[in-house]
């Protein structure tokens, strides 16, 4: 289990490199942490700026995922799940993020 949590720490921290687009299109109500462990849009449709800002997340959140579960024998699964639940404790007041069922929650 710390080595899951030591491979979303880096992943989280590696998530700094988009923060201006994604505090922005967070704050916005535009996007936000589904609970997959993946960024969503929240607003449905999304822009074509929107959804290119999603698509470039998530093939990176799914590259360290994947190399996280690798690096600590689990699988991506876990991985992104344990990123889904740290994800909700950083989610700031205002922001979006689906609980399980899948209903969005602003915090």
């Amino acid at each position: 289990m710390r080595k899951i949590l030591a491979a979303i720490i880096l992943t989280l921290a590696m998530q700094s490199a988009w923060a201006i687009e994604i505090g922005s299109a967070k704050k916005q109500g535009l996007v936000g942490e589904a609970n997959s462990g993946y960024l969503a849009a929240v607003v449905s449709p999304a822009s074509a700026d929107v959804k290119a800002l999603i698509a470039s997340v998530n093939a990176k959140r799914k590259a360290e995922f994947e190399r996280a579960a690798n690096k600590t024998n689990t699988t991506v699964q876990q991985v992104s799940n344990r990123f889904y639940e740290l994800a909700i404790q950083r989610t700031a007041a205002g922001n979006y993020y689906q609980d399980g069922s899948g209903r969005w929650k602003k915090k």
